[in-house]
């Protein structure tokens, strides 16, 4: 490895009051709710918008009609929960759901309208009508809008393309102090007050998901290796109906769907789910998929079967509430040669959302000074092991909401400069076969999704969850052992030097750090799935298939750690 030294000026602001990593609803909604004295730097990993938020369809629920209550979304939520929410959080929830309803009005979200009133929907496992949308993009419809009030702020910078790399802590580690991150070939330190995780998911350690490709388990892998303490990473929920055509992604058909009244069916046309839950298709989704599981499963035993399918049929909705309710579900369709409105569409189970996290209080505040978490990447407590559709964008919200008081959470009161010069190392990978390295990279990248599906998918079991989870560890040691990995653990920027990656494209860079975070989150999921002896809400354990009272508590990790959590109460 070759290093040439030399000075240039950066135009990237190393110093800010706040960071938020991440620019979906959860990280948008937060930078607009931080006071507006703080300069906050925004790092967004890909252009905006791109997030698992901008593609959610059904809506978000909220209690404000007038036969609905806090109460009733309280129980809905507890039930779907299945013993593992904290009650405090989620009435915490429950009770500032309105207002932030209200807030997202005030800031132009145009949602559906019922004449003068917000229109309501009814989803799966809810017992009112309670979720708002904005046709079959509401995620869009929120995130759309936060973009555009953010991009009116004058405090707010946005820094992207950028990949946040690590935490960067005090030299104690014991606070986090800000990130090191990659942008325009270039590794930075950058320093704030506070660090707000907001990535999302990792829905990208499956083969078959519904999330986007930025959702690879950044910021729960990020806070992993600084030592924060992790909850219920076994509980990730699977939703049921995601499209499955040839060529096609796994498009996800909204819950609202069969809210509004569609049937699943098999190939003889039966309404299957009945078979296994007497609430049909309008049963929690984990019940849902592994029905759908099952199903196909008994199907293949049986002679003479091939081919077997699942469908969902809407001929049963009239077509102009389709045409209205969803036309973006329609155009999708239609791409890949399905009219919605005169044949049933072929669907699957795919990873869909991640209950667990890094567990954080109401006020974001995670077991490490300085570093806050919200959205999917938190676990709050709100979704225990399995979440109420429709509480995931209301989660962002609410507890975004909270960061506007971060200015009474402990923050250092020492004031620094918002922008700075640097001093930029290159260093020359002439030395460094690079373009090996990358291979073997991609290798492990697209063969570790499908160990995951078949290890830790809807359905478990001790002797795949160990297989699993052997080859992500010796996948884990060849990666680190790689000559790139290497070179990349010993660049560590200091306060007034980093470092300029030559012969090495931004996005190869990327592509390492995603690798490096889902061989992460991939051996954290498999060891809470092995760890939890029981079948609860998002986890089944075919070899332990009954929920056992013993294991109403949290899997809790930290570092190399795995226990229990005192008994979660009722």
């Amino acid at each position: 490895m070759t290093v040439i030294e030399t000075s240039l000026t950066s135009h990237l602001p190393l110093v800010f009051d706040v960071l938020v990593v991440g620019t979906g609803a959860a990280g948008l909604y937060t930078a607009l709710c931080l006071p507006e004295h703080l300069q906050i730097g925004l790092v967004s990993k890909d252009a905006l918008p791109l997030s698992a938020s901008d593609w959610a369809q059904g809506g978000i629920a909220a209690a404000i009609s007038s036969d609905d209550s806090p109460t009733l979304h309280l129980e809905d939520t507890l039930k779907a929960g299945a013993g593992l929410c904290e009650v405090e959080a989620v009435q915490f929830l429950v009770n500032h759901a309105p207002k932030c309803i209200h807030r997202l009005v005030e800031l132009g979200v145009a949602f559906d309208r019922h004449q003068s009133q917000l229109a309501l929907t009814l989803e799966a496992a809810h017992s009112r009508h309670r979720v708002l949308h904005a046709a079959d993009t509401t995620g869009r419809a929120v995130i759309t809008t936060l973009t555009e009030r953010v991009l009116e702020q004058p405090n707010i910078k946005i820094i992207s393309p950028a990949f946040a790399l690590d935490l960067w802590m005090d030299t104690d580690g014991q606070r986090c102090q800000g990130i090191s991150l990659i942008h325009n070939h270039q590794i930075y330190r950058v320093k704030a007050k506070a660090v707000i995780l907001a990535t999302g998911g990792g829905g990208q350690v499956f083969a078959h998901t519904t999330n986007p490709e930025v959702s690879t388990g950044d910021g729960v892998a990020m806070a992993w290796r600084a030592g924060a303490l992790l909850r219920d990473l076994e509980f990730f929920q699977f939703h049921p109906t995601a499209l499955t055509q040839p060529g096609a992604p796994r498009f996800l058909i909204s819950e609202a769907v069969r809210g509004e009244g569609a049937h699943l069916i098999d190939n003889q046309g039966r309404r299957f789910v009945f078979d296994y839950d007497e609430r049909g298709e309008l049963a929690p989704r984990d019940v849902v998929s592994r029905a759908i599981f099952n199903h196909l499963q008994q199907l293949r035993q049986q002679p003479g079967n091939h081919g077997e399918q699942v469908w969902l049929d809407l001929r049963f909705i009239p077509p102009d509430k389709i045409r209205y309710r969803f036309p973006n579900i329609i155009q999708v369709c239609q791409k890949w040669g399905i009219d919605i409105l005169n044949q049933p569409i072929p669907v699957t189970p795919a990873a869909h959302y991640w209950m667990g996290g890094i567990v954080t209080d109401t006020q974001g505040q995670t077991s490490i000074p300085g570093l806050y978490a919200v959205g999917e990447t938190a676990s709050t407590g709100v979704h225990g092991a399995n979440r109420l559709a429709s509480n995931s964008l209301l989660e962002c919200l609410v507890f975004g909401a909270q960061l506007a008081s971060i200015d009474a959470l402990n923050l250092p009161t020492t004031k620094e400069k918002f922008d700075s010069t640097l001093e930029i190392k290159p260093v020359i990978l002439s030395d460094c076969n690079w373009e090996e390295d990358y291979a073997r990279i991609k290798t492990i990248r697209s063969r570790l999704p499908h160990v995951l599906w078949q290890s830790a998918g809807i359905c478990r079991q001790s002797d795949h969850l160990e297989e699993g989870l052997t080859q992500v560890k010796a996948w884990s040691e060849e990666f680190l052992a790689l000559p790139i990995s290497q070179l990349l653990s010993r660049v560590h920027p200091s306060d007034s030097s980093h470092w300029e990656l030559v012969g090495i494209e931004a996005h190869d860079l990327k592509q390492w750090g995603e690798t490096r975070n889902l061989l992460s989150i991939g051996e954290l999921i498999l060891k809470s799935a092995a760890f939890r002896l029981e079948s609860r809400g998002g986890h089944y354990r075919q070899d332990y298939p009954q929920s056992d009272p013993s294991w109403q508590v949290h899997t809790l990790i930290q570092e190399n750690q795995i226990w229990k959590s005192p008994p979660v109460p009722d």
